[in-house]
């Protein structure tokens, strides 16, 4: 029998964030997360997304142990200003039982009825800058610190229990290597001269907090026509400016202007911190924060993270002066590879940007959605 309880004491909410360490535990591919971090993104008085956000968190037991875990969330944004009827689930994890998928489900379709609600769907976060999808190729590829990692009966639990794939995502990588870069160099020198353009280049975090809040706006632009997109709210871009920026490496964070220094396109890449992340084991204290600094600085693969572009700038070639600089940093750094997040298979636009860096899809990922009961 599964009995599901819901997560009420800081105790619940640890055992809900370190289950995932007992379910991937000796699998190559799981990178576990810091849980001091997932702790604190699950603090409704930390994070800004719970002004606008409810959250139920919820553990399966079956003979008194832990068997799954799921975070049902209703973000009203998108409900009230968005107008759509979503239940949202993430942070989902099970055993290869039906019944306790079964259990999990069946919580969150019952809370979606009780609001009122026409479908849910997941795994999704709380917004578009947490992860999401199931993995459903790709299972012996290394996971990054910005997707989640599932087993393959992961899928299967969705399908038999009535789910149809939303949206589909694609992850790919590229070797530096194989890159033209004097050609890159040679299209941002015409596109700089031909729209006034200037990039701007960091060596510390100091130097790009003036810029933060003006490029989570302009990410707000670039992405808001997407499906799911839940525009990120001013108290969300303090908090995300906080937790993140500091810790990215401010060489591999660049930014274009136009002539009136109005930021127009950004980017963000970041070391891969997955070996690093499995050494720590889901704490920085005593040796991980060590693992990780170690990564920041001699990491020889990146995570392509984040790109915004204005939309009266998108398709006018302005990623050539982006990529310019980045092949000056990477060249620097030795880099080796580029991985890519994931990327919804129908945005034609973003993965027009790779398709001359010879991509190759390592990994697929989808979200499930279902109409309630």
């Amino acid at each position: 029998m599964v009995i599901l309880k819901e997560v009420s004491t800081k105790k619940e909410l640890k055992q809900f964030v370190k289950f995932p360490f007992t379910l991937y535990k000796d699998n190559p591919y799981w990178v576990p997360p810091i849980i001091k971090d997932e702790l604190e993104s699950f603090d409704k008085n930390e994070n800004p997304v719970f002004e606008h956000a409810d959250a139920q968190f919820f553990l399966a037991y079956k003979n008194n142990n832990i068997v799954g875990r799921v975070a049902a969330i209703i973000n009203w944004k998108e409900v009230n200003e968005q107008n759509i009827s979503k239940m949202r689930f993430g942070w989902i994890d099970f055993v290869d039982d039906i019944n306790v998928t079964k259990a999990l489900i069946d919580k969150v379709n019952t809370i979606a009825k009780k609001n009122n609600l026409k479908f849910i769907e997941g795994p999704v976060g709380f917004s578009n800058l947490d992860k999401v999808g199931v993995l459903t190729e790709g299972f012996d590829k290394l996971g990054t610190m910005i997707t989640w990692y599932n087993h393959a009966y992961y899928m299967d639990h969705f399908k038999n229990l009535g789910f149809q794939k939303s949206l589909n995502f694609i992850e790919t990588y590229f070797y530096f290597k194989d890159v033209e870069i004097t050609k890159y160099k040679r299209y941002a020198d015409i596109i700089k001269k031909r729209y006034g353009l200037k990039a701007l280049n960091f060596t510390s975090s100091k130097q790009i907090m003036p810029y933060v809040e003006e490029m989570f706006d302009l990410f707000n632009k670039s992405y808001a026509k997407l499906p799911s997109f839940v525009p990120i709210s001013d108290k969300q871009k303090i908090y995300f400016k906080k937790k993140f920026i500091n810790f990215i490496n401010p060489e591999f964070i660049k930014f274009v202007v136009d002539k009136e220094g109005k930021l127009i396109t950004f980017s963000i890449t970041m070391p891969s911190f997955a070996k690093a992340l499995q050494k720590a084991n889901g704490k920085l204290l005593p040796t991980g924060i060590f693992h990780l600094l170690k990564a920041r600085q001699n990491s020889k693969d990146v995570v392509f993270f984040l790109i915004g572009i204005a939309p009266e700038y998108q398709k006018k070639g302005v990623t050539a002066i982006v990529f310019d600089e980045f092949f000056k940093t990477y060249k620097e750094k030795g880099i080796l590879r580029t991985f890519s997040t994931p990327e919804l298979e129908e945005n034609k636009d973003i993965q027009l940007i790779w398709k001359n860096f010879k991509p190759v899809i390592y990994k697929k990922r989808s979200t499930y959605k279902k109409m309630t009961d």
